[in-house]
């Protein structure tokens, strides 16, 4: 019975990690839309800024980031050289008074930068932002790039937070993926963080990946567990290689079933549950005491480019090639190609080149599918309190979808719709019901399990 359930509500849907989601960008918006809305913020805006940068020295095949491969510096350096121009045409256009209460490194590899240059990024930063004295500094690390001069020069950029990609320690998989990282290096790198006084760790896991086994599987997150990280992502991988043909590298006939990567899901959620974590929304899991955790109990919990987040900025900005920002008026990504990014950056400071404006009807959707995604429900009268032109509508999409639910996805419950049990690990396929956007059929999207 639930075979057939998990077979029949795992046809591709987006993430939603934002809405309107990416595929649904045009060209119509570029950097001079951005540069107004970047004036428009003000002073007491708090800002969380996303600082992308497009390199690895290894390819991951499983990757879907936006990066490429070099074995030179020479790119790197180039880039960063462009980076540091935007960096600075951001900043002369917002009030320089706004607060940076997070600034996220992701790539790509951040972690491959060299020691200097990653002072020199953040004293760029630095200079045309205002930090809060408790900002968050999280970066993305690959422990094969890690030394003890990269470390202690993450440590002086003030990383609050580690975030490692660890995905899976079998061997066989690791192959697979081109992902060779020992259990060894991993925890070296978490004992090195935490002995430079970073406060909190988070691992990244995938399941469904090729040649993956239940019994692989469980040997990865029980080593996991045991680093104690404060919080844990379990992603199932998504396997696009019409987007990323990288991964046309990976076999597809060794990849698991929709029936074999629910199982894999649920087997190691449950693993980290008995383990003392907290599960939040349908991937991530945290301790107790971690704010990822308190923001889910407390209702505080926000979804954005990088998956579950406790940040309550007002705008999010992007920064390096491909990086999208979320400002309240909608949403702006740079130039996706290193080097027309770096052309744009040098001819007039920023590279916007798409993005979405958003309606009030986006607005409230938006808030419905946040809600659904990190809340597993919404309230009826929350949302006439904050988009009442358009709550009596989404509330009978919601009453339509509760009467012809046969799945027991979900029920209307006083004021509140709610998922159950049975439909919480379907949150995705749920909020697709209120996205008014997907029927236009524009992008594709992995499974959604």
């Amino acid at each position: 019975m639930q075979d057939a359930l998990v077979e029949r509500l795992s046809s591709p849907v987006p993430r939603y990690t934002s809405y309107p989601t990416a595929p649904h960008f045009d060209e119509s918006i570029g950097s001079e839309a951005y540069a107004e809305c970047l004036a428009a913020l003000g002073r007491k805006n708090r800002l969380s800024l996303y600082v992308h940068v497009p390199y690895c020295d290894r390819l991951c095949w499983f990757c879907a980031c936006h990066t490429k491969q070099t074995l030179r510096y020479e790119p790197v350096e180039a880039y960063l050289k462009g980076l540091h121009a935007e960096i600075a045409a951001v900043g002369g256009r917002v009030a320089r008074e706004a607060p940076v209460t997070a600034l996220h490194f992701g790539g790509g590899s951040p972690t491959m930068l060299r020691p200097n240059d990653m002072a020199a990024l953040r004293a760029c930063l630095d200079r045309n932002f205002n930090f809060a004295p408790d900002a968050e500094i999280s970066v993305e690390m690959d422990p094969n790039d890690l030394d003890e001069a990269r470390h202690d020069a993450l440590a002086a950029i003030g990383m609050t937070r580690a975030s490692l990609g660890i995905q899976d320690f079998d061997p066989r998989v690791q192959k697979a993926i081109n992902r060779i990282q020992t259990f060894e290096q991993t925890r070296g790198v978490v004992e090195a963080a935490r002995a430079r006084g970073v406060r909190s760790v988070n691992c990244d896991i995938l399941y469904g990946l090729p040649y993956q086994t239940m019994e692989t599987l469980a040997e990865t997150v029980r080593a996991v567990v045991s680093l104690s990280p404060d919080r844990i992502a379990l992603f199932g991988y998504a396997h696009v290689p019409w987007m990323k043909k990288h991964q046309t590298m990976i076999d597809e006939a060794a990849l698991p079933g929709v029936v074999a990567r629910f199982a894999q899901m649920n087997m190691a959620a449950e693993m980290l549950v008995a383990a003392g974590y907290e599960g939040i929304g349908i991937d991530h899991f945290a301790l107790p005491g971690d704010r990822l955790a308190m923001a889910a109990r407390n209702g505080s919990l926000r979804r954005n480019f990088q998956g579950y987040t406790d940040d309550q900025a007002d705008a999010l900005i992007g920064l390096g090639a491909s990086a999208i920002g979320q400002l309240p008026q909608g949403y702006f990504q740079n130039m996706p190609a290193t080097g027309e990014y770096l052309r744009r950056v040098e001819e007039g400071g920023l590279a916007v080149v798409r993005g979405y404006a958003l309606t009030g009807e986006d607005r409230a959707r938006a808030w419905v599918i946040e809600k659904v995604m990190c809340d597993f429900g919404f309230s009826f009268a929350e949302l006439a309190a904050r988009h009442p032109a358009f709550a009596g509508a989404v509330r009978a999409e919601a009453g339509g979808f509760a009467a012809l639910d046969r799945d027991g996805l979900c029920r209307i419950e006083g004021e509140r719709f709610l998922l159950t049990a049975t439909g919480r690990p379907f949150a995705r396929t749920v909020a697709a019901v209120f996205d008014a956007h997907l029927a236009s059929g524009r992008g594709r999207h992995s499974i959604a399990v």
